[in-house]
This record gives C-alpha cells, sequence and structure tokens, in this order.
C-alpha cells in the first residue's frame, strides 16, 4: 500500500498521515487552549488592594431592606510601582504597591526597586494584566473612589480563612453514616478503592486533610456604598478571610460587555 506523500501536488495540499493530521489537530488544540488562557489572564481593568475590616448590617434608604455587607478599608498606598509593555516585558500590565512599612523591613532590592518608581516603601505589591497601560505611569496614585462607583460589580480575591485539619464531612460535605442499627462507622470516609482492582487510591480522591487558608477569588460583588470620608467600600455579600486580611479588588469580568466573546 502506497502511503501518501505529504508536500505540495498539482497546487495543492496532499493528503497527511493519519498521525500527521493526530499531530496537526493537537497543535490546532494547544494553541486555541493557550489563547483563550491568555485572554482568561486580562483584567477588565486596573483595581486595587485593601484591607478586610468585618461585616455588618447596611440598610438600604431607598427600600429600607436590610443588606449584609462587608466593609473594606485603604492604607496607605496603591501606587503604581511598574508599568510592563509588551516591547519591554513580552505583555502588557500595571503593578500597584499597597500597604507602607518602615524602610527596615525590606530588602535593598525591594527599596531599589520602589525607589525607581518615586514611590515609598510598600510591603504588597500585585500586577493587574490589561490589555493597554499606555494611561499609567511609575509612582501614579491609584484612587478607589474614582476608579468604583456605588452599583458596580467587583472581583475579590483573597486567602481564606483557615480550618486546619478537618474530616471528610466538613471539607467535602459528605453524608455521616449511620448512627445506629450497630453501625461503627458514624463520621468515618468509607471506601476509597477496591483491594485487587485497582489495588491503588485514585489521585484526587476527596479525602480528610488540610481545609481552608487558600486563594479564594468571589465574582460580581455588588458595590452598596462608598464612603470617601472614612475610606471604605461597603460589599454585598461576604469577601475571603478574616479581618485584616489583604484583599485584591478589580472590575468584574462580564463577557460581552468589558471581555470579548472570542
Amino acid at each position: 500500500m502506497a502511503m501518501a506523500a505529504v508536500g505540495i501536488a498539482g497546487g495543492a495540499l496532499a493528503p497527511l498521515l493519519p498521525t500527521q493530521r493526530g499531530a496537526r489537530r493537537c497543535a490546532v488544540s494547544f494553541r486555541r487552549a493557550a489563547s483563550v488562557a491568555v485572554r482568561a489572564s486580562y483584567e477588565a481593568g486596573v483595581g486595587v488592594m485593601a484591607t478586610k475590616v468585618g461585616m455588618m448590617t447596611y440598610f438600604d434608604p431607598a427600600t429600607g431592606k436590610p443588606v449584609p455587607v462587608t466593609v473594606v478599608g485603604f492604607r496607605e498606598g496603591n501606587v503604581v510601582t511598574q508599568v510592563k509593555t509588551a516591547a519591554t516585558d513580552g505583555y502588557d500590565a500595571v503593578q500597584v504597591g499597597y500597604h507602607g512599612v518602615r524602610e527596615d523591613k525590606l530588602t535593598r532590592p525591594e527599596l531599589g526597586h520602589l525607589g525607581k518608581a518615586g514611590a515609598p516603601p510598600l510591603r504588597h505589591l500585585q500586577e493587574f494584566r490589561l490589555t493597554a497601560v499606555d494611561a499609567f505611569e511609575p509612582g501614579q496614585e491609584l484612587d478607589f473612589a474614582e476608579l468604583f462607583k456605588e452599583g458596580d460589580l467587583v472581583d475579590v480575591s483573597g486567602n481564606s480563612i483557615g480550618k486546619g485539619f478537618q474530616g471528610g464531612i466538613k471539607r467535602h460535605n459528605f453524608k455521616r453514616g449511620l448512627m445506629t442499627h450497630g453501625s461503627k462507622s458514624h463520621r468515618q470516609l468509607g471506601s476509597i478503592g477496591a483491594g485487587t482492582t485497582p489495588g491503588r487510591v485514585y489521585k484526587g480522591k476527596k479525602m480528610p486533610g488540610r481545609m481552608g487558608g487558600t486563594k479564594t477569588k468571589i465574582r460580581k460583588l455588588k458595590i452598596v456604598k462608598i464612603d470617601n470620608d472614612l475610606r471604605v467600600l461597603m460589599i454585598k455579600g461576604a469577601v475571603p478571610g478574616k479581618p485584616g486580611n489583604l484583599l485584591r479588588i478589580a472590575p468584574a469580568k462580564i463577557v460581552g460587555k468589558n471581555i470579548p466573546k472570542n
């Protein structure tokens, strides 16, 4: 059986071998997945860092209904410390610094990096990847009252509260076993696999372990109130972490509005 030649025959591409067709499909799928990953990494706009203060009840002046809100405060900072461009760094992004500290709390390289931007000593640095960075320059201060307004939707990221080592019921919402009728397995995990086949525990099996203390993002939370005098935001609902934790607040990604569909 003659094998199909690969090349240009009669002005058209000759048929590809099955293995070559599979390789081409894999390459196309990889490029498509890489393109989707890059688009997903872009923010809808530059954001800020903040500190969680706590939760309270806010009464809507229009309806009088109680609304559970998280109060978010702002320390010194939210200064642009670096502007990255595709020409110099391969991508466009804005680096923002937050939470002023004493100089002896930072290393010399960190102080040198901040000094180039004319920024004070800052403890936290975060990047916001954008499609255009022409409107930003090092040393520029970002004001949350100018970036957001009441009614906006935001994505809030932070480290969730650590729960320590927990069992399957608390960690994965497993059901409890029988409490009567002679059962001795009340809160135990149960079977984790057969003895001979497969003779092992599958990777990713949900089991007891460390719970919480991981980076978490809650999307599309509504800003209920902005208080410029107290320098706080009131965001509807709960956000990750406990009072005093660092938060990252960015405009919510809404496909078709501020994020392209394709």
